[in-house]
């Protein structure tokens, strides 16, 4: 017997808790040199909040995502419903860190942040982004320009279609209107939208006009995920940004601008899914968790697990 009571013969493991070593998401392995970049999957955190119009904080996310993933960080995952397993052992996947932030210098942060997922893309990594604020969809949108014909999945509260405010346009109020500028995007959904007074009449009229479908919370329990997408191509590439604020505020109260009536986890999973299932996903985004008005963690947690599943889904439609 040891001195601490075990078996002198017992087998030593090494267990890799999720409260020990250095929390890169889902404790990946880190490259924070983008031009050694070698991987298929390149997570990199923009905790850029400075236009944040409500509850500031989300500069926090990152770092808030990446620890909570770590109870994740446990190889492949059996998922007993589907009976299938999610197994991630035949694809690179990395945490780049975070883009440089120029505190009070909103058009350099979107500078550097443009500048790093032009980057990702161009060494042939689907880019996976933490917020941050939304915002910050603003440059990673103009980074996907080497692509063509993007179609846009938004999940969010919010409808985000505001045209400027006091000549501000790239805001965290006007990244989906700024997409719909730009000539290689090509269709959207705007899923969970709810959010009273984030956008006008006119905002909705134009974003109805540009061809985006809107749907409520209430809407897709009535219609259903595949009626919601039925608009949007098969096949084609597409582009997802996720505001944590269109979960209930009930599951997801660290956040930006939190709205009652939202999605539930396995709502946004189950889009998450369909979405991988219905084109080629070339990047996602994850923004506006606000860690500090939520002391439990579980909007981080639910947020790290939202990015894991659409991880895992992107890479069984690829096998």
């Amino acid at each position: 017997m040891s001195k601490y009571g075990k078996k002198q013969d017992y087998t030593r493991v090494k267990l890799d808790m999720p409260f020990t070593g250095i929390t890169s998401f889902k404790k990946y392995p880190i490259c924070t040199d983008l031009d050694q970049l070698d991987a298929d999957f390149a997570i990199i955190g923009v905790p850029n909040d400075m236009t944040t119009a409500w509850r500031s904080g989300a500069r926090m996310g990152p770092r808030s995502i990446r620890e909570q993933s770590s109870l994740y960080a446990f190889g492949a995952s059996y998922d007993h419903e589907k009976d299938i397993v999610y197994d991630d052992k035949d694809f690179t996947i990395v945490d780049c860190g975070d883009v440089s932030i120029i505190n009070g210098d909103v058009e350099q942060s979107h500078e550097n942040t443009e500048e790093a997922i032009r980057t990702i893309i161009a060494k042939g990594a689907i880019p996976i982004v933490l917020g941050g604020d939304h915002s910050i969809t603003n440059p990673v949108a103009f980074a996907l320009e080497s692509h063509e014909k993007v179609n846009v999945v938004q999940i969010d509260a919010h409808l985000d279609w505001l045209k400027e405010a006091s000549g501000q346009r790239f805001t965290l109020s006007n990244p989906m209107r700024r997409m719909s500028e730009m000539d290689h995007i090509n269709k959207m959904a705007q899923i969970g939208i709810r959010g009273v007074g984030s956008s006008q009449k006119e905002d909705f009229d134009d974003a109805r006009n540009y061809g985006s479908k809107i749907i409520s919370p209430r809407q897709l329990r009535q219609q259903g995920i595949e009626r919601a997408l039925e608009h949007m191509p098969d096949g084609e590439k597409y582009y997802v940004t996720i505001d944590i604020d269109g979960l209930d505020a009930s599951i997801a109260p660290g956040a930006g601008s939190p709205s009652p009536g939202g999605l539930f986890y396995e709502e946004v999973s189950d889009i998450l899914e369909a979405v991988a299932q219905k084109g080629n996903v070339i990047g996602f985004d994850l923004v506006e968790v606000n860690p500090l008005y939520d002391p439990t963690h579980v909007t981080s947690q639910i947020s790290a697990r939202l990015i894991i599943d659409f991880i895992n889904f992107i890479i069984k439609e690829k096998q």
